[in-house]
């Protein structure tokens, strides 16, 4: 059979482990799908770059349009990342009867609803593995391996930037600021991180995730998002001295009534594998009610891991180009007319334990207020840890970790607190989950 031609936008960081990768292991690949995938056109911005590609017969262009309405072009390819004009030009692609694969997650989290509803009407598939977790293949695992299963909750660490910064600083006890500019000169963090560490990047994955997860429409702005920007070297050393360690998180459970989609920094016990997730790799644990939890580990970004993912997209859609588009996998893993109606959880009803810091005058009746404060709100203690005094201001760090309770009570808690005379500087909490 003849080869199926690619057009490519995109010939970056991604574009180019594409490109290497079909070299490399074009005859294994032509092997698993039935046919050769080639390359022939690519739009590109960056000509010089381009060159050190092994581009031998790619038609390059700097207008991406050209590639997605060439008729030799049979899939498309989007590596350009950002909302437009990939979205314009997916859409288009789709408009001209061509499948679509893409590793764009800000894409698929925001526009992936109309997508994927001009996708099925067109009868093209929209694939999109490497969107999320780069190489590690989760998101097929959660349409097909897990089919059988109801998921009941899922917990990733999704961001490498995030995870190399509080690997960083729990190692080596280096404050926020300085492990960021090292991950910046490192190439993890972006000039501008905010995405990374404010938990932006980490909300598109799990948007895609919990969408597949529990069959519910993609609802990226309904997910609570916090970053790790005012985590601090000390809450990760007493989080230590619990028995904890602090992980920026995705998480999303069903909970039988709604839907918690939640992005935030969590303590979770030292002992988890989750918890021993270091550096720039990235890790989901899922938690389905026939296999249990299962946990997916590995390279979360670069540029071959991510491209791992992008061909191995590429090879499902050719093998699907002859089939009958209603046997195919659904976008989402739920037939379209079946997905679920059950609301997003506003973040004021999610209940999880939590980890609280406070300054508070070293003087007897302190802790004594702040227990009752805890004890009106029917807030269980589960640990308390004092420090000694800092300085010379007869100012103490107290540490309490506490029961699950509904967080609009934790809030209550804290505004009260907050208020006492002999509270110092507003309340640190970092939620706690258990992960059982």
């Amino acid at each position: 059979m003849k080869p199926v031609k690619v057009g490519l936008l995109g010939l970056g960081t991604v574009g180019g482990g594409v490109i290497r990768v079909l070299k490399r292991n074009g005859d294994e690949i032509s092997r698993r799908a039935g046919r050769a995938i080639q390359v022939t056109h690519a739009a590109t911005l960056d000509f010089e770059r381009a060159q050190e590609l092994p581009l031998v017969g790619v038609k390059l262009t700097a207008d991406a349009s050209q590639v997605v309405d060439d008729p030799e072009t049979q899939i498309i390819v989007e590596l350009m990342g950002g909302l437009e004009p990939a979205r314009t030009l997916v859409l288009q692609a789709i408009a001209n009867g061509k499948p679509v694969v893409t590793a764009n997650k800000a894409l698929v989290a925001n526009h992936g609803n109309e997508i994927f509803r001009a996708a099925q009407k067109s009868g093209v598939m929209v694939a999109f593995e490497a969107a999320v977790a780069g190489g590690i293949p989760v998101i097929k695992t959660l349409r097909e391996g897990l089919a059988g299963n109801r998921i009941e909750w899922l917990a990733g660490i999704i961001n490498g930037t995030g995870n190399f910064i509080l690997t960083e600083m729990r190692e080596k006890g280096r404050d926020f600021d300085e492990v960021l500019r090292e991950a910046q000169r490192l190439g993890y963090a972006e000039a501008d991180p905010t995405y990374d560490v404010e938990g932006i990047d980490a909300a598109h994955k799990l948007t895609i995730l919990a969408a597949i997860a529990f069959g519910i429409p993609l609802q990226f702005d309904k997910v609570y998002t916090e970053g790790i920007s005012k985590i601090t070297p000390e809450d990760i050393g007493y989080a230590e001295q619990l028995g904890y360690r602090i992980k920026h998180l995705g998480i999303a459970r069903n909970t039988g009534k709604a839907i918690e989609l939640r992005v935030h920094p969590t303590l979770i016990p030292e002992r988890r594998l989750l918890a021993n997730v270091n550096g720039v790799m990235n890790a989901v644990l899922i938690k389905g009610d026939a296999v249990g939890p299962t946990l997916y580990y590995g390279a979360g970004a670069g540029s071959e891991p991510t491209a791992s993912a992008v061909v191995a997209d590429l090879v499902d859609v050719v093998r699907a180009m002859t089939s009958d588009p209603e046997n195919r996998v659904p976008h989402l893993a739920f037939q379209p007319d079946a997905l679920s109606d059950l609301p997003i959880a506003p973040m004021e009803d999610v209940e999880t334990a939590y980890y609280l810091r406070l300054t508070a005058e070293d003087r007897p009746g302190v802790l004594a207020d702040v227990t009752r404060i805890f004890g009106d709100l029917q807030i269980s203690i589960e640990a308390i840890l004092q420090k000694e005094p800092l300085h010379e201001e007869r100012h103490v760090p107290i540490i309490f970790l506490t029961h699950r309770i509904q967080e609009r009570s934790m809030n209550a808690a804290i505004q009260r607190i907050q208020y006492l005379p002999s509270i110092r500087g507003p309340v640190t909490r970092i939620r706690l989950e258990t992960l059982g």
